[in-house]
């Protein structure tokens, strides 16, 4: 049995392995409420979600009622200018030296830019910054951004808001492999508690989620069911699956067991 170690964000340690976004809810009450559900312990905020001061003081005085440790993103931002500038206000506004970077590459599917990405990840870990950020499932790429100083990646299951799950399983399982000593959280792309619950016996150590919760039937339902799907996942993980096999064995051998005779 593998041992059991809880999530490691920079030196931050927690209980929780599932993340959960804060946008796309019919409400502020059941935003809240599926927080909580969620017994998440990190929550991702935008300032781009704001459109107004007095809306943007109310929803970051929602969000410090849940008592949840903020992790600001850079959502929409287009280029390394544009994501460096809005990390820096969000170090002022959210006092914190966390940033998930999200720099988009593609308008179809929302895919980072590799290119800008690294860029914009190497500006802001020199300026002291603490990056976590999403990319797609590319071993180099990934390769190359804890190269950089990243000790979190991010890397999608699938596009953003698509609820197609873990799309190329190989390529996430290669990651890990290889990259045993880097904390890797799946972001973007979960539908359902089955597709985190995946990610989890993979040995990844978080998931992220947002449009999955808030865009369900029931968020506050479907946060609980997503905090039961990590947790077994997790247990599954650290317990350790029984090896594939080509062919069928039996559940109960034969060998040492009594033969009856009739007379």
């Amino acid at each position: 049995m593998r041992e059991e170690k809880p999530l490691n964000i920079y030196g931050q340690t927690f209980e929780s392995r599932l993340l959960i976004g804060s946008a796309l809810y019919p409400s502020p009450h059941i935003m809240q409420e599926a927080i909580c559900a969620s017994q998440s312990q990190i929550v991702t905020v935008s300032l781009r979600r704001q459109n107004s001061v007095s809306a943007g003081e109310d929803f970051w005085q929602l969000i410090k009622d849940t008592g949840l440790t903020v992790l600001p993103n850079t959502a929409g931002c287009h280029s390394v200018k544009e994501a460096v500038t809005l990390a820096k206000m969000c170090k002022e506004v959210f006092a914190t030296d966390w940033i998930k970077l999200e720099l988009i590459g593609d308008e179809y599917n929302l895919q980072p830019d590799p290119v800008a990405l690294l860029e914009a990840t190497e500006i802001l870990l020199q300026d002291g910054f603490k990056v976590l950020p999403y990319c797609t499932d590319d071993l180099v790429l990934c390769q190359r951004l804890a190269a950089l100083g990243c000790e979190v990646l991010m890397p999608w299951g699938a596009p953003i808001g698509t609820g197609k799950g873990l799309l190329n399983p190989y390529n996430l399982a290669m990651i890990r492999q290889r990259m045993p000593d880097t904390t890797l959280i799946v972001d973007a792309g979960l539908g359902v508690p089955s597709h985190a619950c995946q990610a989890l016996e993979m040995g990844y150590d978080a998931v992220l989620l947002n449009s999955a919760i808030a865009g369900a039937g029931c968020p506050v339902k479907m946060a609980s069911a997503f905090n039961h799907a990590v947790q077994a996942g997790r247990a599954a993980y650290i317990a350790q699956a029984m090896p594939e096999k080509d062919v069928a064995a039996p559940s109960t051998p034969t060998m040492g067991m009594p033969f009856w005779h009739q007379n």
